[in-house]
């Protein structure tokens, strides 16, 4: 059967439309392949692939035309001045709010105080990468969703993880743009340079423009035109520019107009912008973090923490004690906050558990989690929160918020978005201290592979040369390590920032010819499900739809990671823990961004609040126990090993000990200089709270023989009666 073809006359307005739309359309074929042209050869299938997905977010001019500021079409609704609305009279900027210096030139502001309007979270991940789109990218790795503040290239800068947002190629209309999603009110753009080891890259000036649709665009101008903001002068160090009056719309966009003369546009950036109210918005409302706890959710400088501590301990008397473990190179003394039902001693049969915070000065959300968990705890426990009480009564917790504060003053300063990756980072002296510790991996696996058996698997002392005046040690390094000897402890966690991830011993590859590779201590089992205790309660680290902070993505290993198969360090703190003391440590890292805005950390708290515990729970996990002598005194620097497990720990000053051990059957050995061994079979169970298991041991019968000998002034046993008699004689006589 013939197909009838139905048609209909149109009329002649509508003739008139669809003639427009193939003009139009002609047009538009035309200049893509005059485009294509112009785009290098090794470049032209991304660049026109680029062009063609993202047709209504695209607006490109002729090759060869002049290029003419985007603006708003008459009788459409385009952006809108913040301080021209109405309907949000809040979000009305003020002189106080801004302050900027005189502009200079190119319409820059400098400011004297900290924006209003926070990050809108393209360091943080908030922002999505569907919520980013460019002109170009010269490939994959260098999309605009590598275009975040602080984001870290790697070594190998591949196909995949690169250091920022390169165009396609260099010209003046080349853009980067963010999706808000939702209007807002667009306050300052903050920007760096391509972060690499091998080249240089960066954006000298920009143009800023926004949007209500994605299609009319309205660039920033203030009395004499379009504003140039100022850029980077070079990679690393964050630009801040301000707006000069903050402007309400969905999208905004940064248009390059000079860059590096020796490289190409590149950028990294993040947006500050207030989101407006929107009650109407489910999926805002859905994704919108809250906390119910009444905590301190500010950046807390020296003073400012000092002073958090003793409201902390003002509040909660009975169990916290502030004390100080040294002081820093500039002089600042090093607090801890201790909790526990029997703050400033040691309770025999009780585990020690500590966590730190700002080795690396500028990674600073570990600190501020350590004030807000001692807040936390001390309201909690003034409230009967019966997990709580339990885990103050059971364990004696330590808390040293900021082992660099010299670092950390240098990065506060510069405030959350503008110190960089590294500003504050080292101490004032230069010493990274997560990495300033002894090196005693090297000692043990020489000790080996020689076959020799003069360094023992655990508690290794630490060279002479370390400790002479002359080694290159912080001052903040001795004090933790004086710290580490002088308390028992058992379990502990140093936060980190920079990342989302758990890290394990060995910190260090065992062979000198590979940066990367699992090296596992003897306790690795126990170490992965510590890991994974705070992994797995952390609301991001185990989420599989999560977007890998940098160029690792550790979602095969459910968000941890041992740390010599990441990378390699030599005396890093959880190594040194492990073989020099009987504390099982690890790195946790908290965060992708080292130093979040303040109004993060609500949520923040939030991710990490019960991993915070948890861990601390673990310390419970295990067997526990006393060794004694036949009088019931307890045996000091036993030896507690365990069968198949090369590493052994050993008992504290009263007799007692803690090892760390997953559920399953040990057989359990002790050693004591002077006392006979003894061994029994101890069962870990699953239910939290470590198993009973004590040792009472006698001495050897040399030792009793040495014990005589001291009393009677080392003489033998084997003195006849007559000169024991004799020497009696001569001892009442002197009398």
């Amino acid at each position: 059967m013939q197909k009838q073809r139905i048609m209909i006359a149109p009329s002649k307005k509508n003739s008139c439309s669809s003639q427009l739309c193939f003009a139009l359309c002609a047009f538009g074929l035309v200049l893509l392949g005059d485009v294509s042209q112009a785009v290098p050869m090794d470049d032209q299938d991304y660049y026109l692939q680029e062009i063609s997905n993202r047709d209504h977010y695209y607006s490109f001019p002729y090759p060869g035309e002049e290029f003419f500021p985007f603006t708003e079409q008459p009788g459409e609704e385009g952006p809108v001045r913040a301080a021209e609305t109405e309907e949000h009279p809040g979000f009305k900027p003020s002189r106080k709010e801004l302050k900027p210096k005189k502009n200079n030139k190119k319409g820059k502001a400098v400011l004297e105080t900290p924006p209003d309007c926070p990050p809108l979270g393209l360091e943080t991940l908030k922002i999505t990468d569907f919520q980013l789109h460019a002109s170009t990218a010269k490939r994959y790795g260098l999309g605009a969703h590598r275009g975040r503040l602080n984001i870290q290239a790697g070594v190998n800068e591949n196909d995949f993880y690169d250091g920022a947002w390169c165009a396609g190629r260099n010209d003046p209309y080349q853009w980067i743009e963010v999706d808000a999603r939702r209007l807002t009110k667009f306050t300052g753009v903050i920007t760096q340079g391509r972060n690499s080891l091998w080249s240089s890259n960066w954006v000298t000036s920009y143009r800023v423009l926004v949007s209500n649709d994605s299609h009319a665009w309205t660039a920033v101008r203030n009395e004499s035109g379009d504003v140039i903001f100022e850029g980077n002068s070079e990679k690393e160090i964050p630009v801040l520019n301000m707006l000069p009056v903050p402007l309400v719309a969905r999208y905004i966009r940064i248009n390059p107009r000079s860059w590096y003369e020796e490289g190409s546009i590149c950028m990294r950036l993040e947006i500050l912008g207030c989101p407006l109210p929107d009650p109407n918005n489910y999926y805002h409302r859905r994704n919108e973090m809250t906390t119910t706890d009444n905590l301190d959710f500010k950046h807390h400088n020296y003073k400012e923490m000092r002073q958090l501590m003793k409201t902390v301990n003002k509040m909660c008397p009975n169990i916290t004690r502030i004390y100080n473990i040294g002081k820093s190179n500039q002089g600042l003394k090093l607090y801890a906050v201790e909790i526990s039902d029997n703050p400033g001693e040691h309770e025999v049969g009780e585990p020690e558990f500590r966590y730190i915070a700002g080795a690396h000065g500028n990674e600073v959300l570990g600190r501020e989690l350590i004030l807000l968990l001692m807040q936390f705890m001390c309201q909690e426990y003034l409230a009967g929160n019966p997990r709580i009480v339990h885990l103050i009564e059971d364990t004696r917790i330590h808390l040293l918020p900021s082992v660099n504060p010299d670092g950390y003053d240098k990065a506060y300063k510069a405030g959350s978005e503008l110190g960089g990756w590294s500003l504050g980072r080292w101490t004032q002296d230069g010493i990274d201290i997560n990495n300033n510790f002894p090196d005693l991996n090297s000692l043990l696996w020489e000790s080996e592979d020689q076959k020799k058996r003069k360094v023992p698997n655990h508690h290794i002392p630490i060279p002479d040369w370390y400790l002479s005046e002359n080694a290159t040690v912080a001052v903040e390094t001795r004090a933790i390590i004086a710290w580490m000897e002088k308390i028992p402890f058992v379990l502990g966690g140093n936060l980190q920032g920079g990342e989302l991830v758990v890290a394990y011993p060995y910190d260090m590859v065992r062979s000198m010819w590979k940066t990367q590779d699992y090296t596992p201590t003897p306790d690795d089992h126990v170490f992965r499900w510590l890991a994974y205790s705070y992994a797995s309660t952390h609301r991001l680290m185990t989420d599989a739809r999560r977007r890998a902070c940098h160029t690792e993505d550790f979602q095969k290993e459910d968000g941890t990671v041992n740390g010599a198969s990441w990378h390699t360090v030599a005396g890093s703190i959880n190594d040194f823990s492990y073989l020099h003391t009987n504390c099982f440590e690890l790195s946790i890292y908290v965060g992708c961004d080292k130093y979040p805005h303040e109004s993060e950390l609500p949520e923040e708290w939030e991710n990490n609040r019960e991993s915070l515990i948890v861990f601390m729970e673990q310390v419970h996990r295990g067997i526990k126990g006393i060794v004694r002598d036949v009088h019931g005194k307890g045996i000091p620097n036993a030896v507690i090993s365990v069968e198949g497990v090369n590493h052994d720990i050993r008992t504290g000053a009263d007799g007692d000990y803690w090892r760390l051990l997953n559920p399953g059957e040990y057989v359990v050995g002790v050693k004591a200089e002077g006392y006979t061994t003894a061994t029994k079979t101890c069962e870990v169970g699953y239910d939290m709270g470590a198993t009973q298991c004590d040792f009472t041991i006698s001495k050897t019968n040399l030792a009793r023989i040495k014990e005589i000998m001291r009393k009677f002034g080392k003489q033998p046993m084997s003195l006849s009666m007559r000169r024991l008699r004799q020497r009696a004689r001569q001892w009442r006589q002197r009398r």
